[in-house]
């Protein structure tokens, strides 16, 4: 829409409108708290009652930021009985979601440092990219584990991951073939469950990887999942 004619007003006004609607969803995620909640339900659909407890929020607070992240429509509700439960709008979300987070860190000095004094001191071995992940599942010459809460993976998972969420991890170790090289993944490229179960992992002696991104980008791209 770029180049439109000073002397269209019609244009302009249809330009204009259009970008106004596009910064509806910046208002949407101007609070580091609604990012918070969207990449939540991006896991999985909750009730209002456990977004609250996960983000540290009250059950008010969080049902004012879930009412801003609806009227843009990234998120949607449903009703069941007197429970508010939430889930998001479209598996596109989730990308734009991440994306935004990825492009933040490669242009804003302060996230990048951030993620690097975190992330990348896990990352002596690159991350795993979907595709090589997807190609490793087929040949079974790897062990893939969904380190999020167990609701979480029942809700979706990579097909065939087993589910060992972080805080069973050091008791389960016994369940993870020594000999095999380890994937983690969690909920996206700045979840910090995968980096935390590589540290377990590594200590106990397993070759451990990350998967570059995360449950809601692996289904996203179309990828096999499992429910249940």
């Amino acid at each position: 829409m770029t180049g439109i004619a000073s002397n269209d007003p019609t244009a302009r006004q249809v330009k204009t409108s259009l970008f106004e609607e596009f910064t509806r969803l910046g208002k949407a995620l101007s609070s580091p708290k609604r990012m918070e909640l969207l990449d939540l339900v991006c896991q999985q659909e909750r009730t209002v009652e456990s977004l609250a407890e996960l983000t540290g929020m009250g059950i008010t607070n969080t049902s004012q930021h879930l009412q801003a992240l609806k009227v843009a429509r990234l998120v949607e509700a449903r009703k069941d009985g007197t429970r508010s439960f939430y889930r998001v709008s479209d598996p596109a979300v989730a990308s734009f979601l991440y994306g935004m987070q990825r492009l933040a860190r490669d242009r804003l000095a302060e996230a990048d440092r951030i993620a690097r004094g975190y992330f990348d001191e896990y990352d002596d071995l690159e991350p795993v990219s979907r595709a090589d992940l997807l190609a490793r599942v087929k040949r079974k010459d790897v062990v893939v584990i969904d380190v999020r809460p167990s609701e979480e993976y029942a809700a979706a998972h990579i097909r065939g991951a087993l589910s060992i969420p972080l805080d069973e991890l050091k008791s389960r170790l016994a369940e993870i073939p020594g000999d095999t090289e380890v994937v983690a993944y969690c909920r996206g490229p700045f979840c910090v469950l995968a980096p935390q179960a590589m540290e377990i992992l590594r200590e106990a002696g397993v070759v451990a990887r990350r998967l570059d991104g995360g449950l809601p980008e692996w289904r996203a791209a179309g990828l096999p999942v499992e429910v249940g």
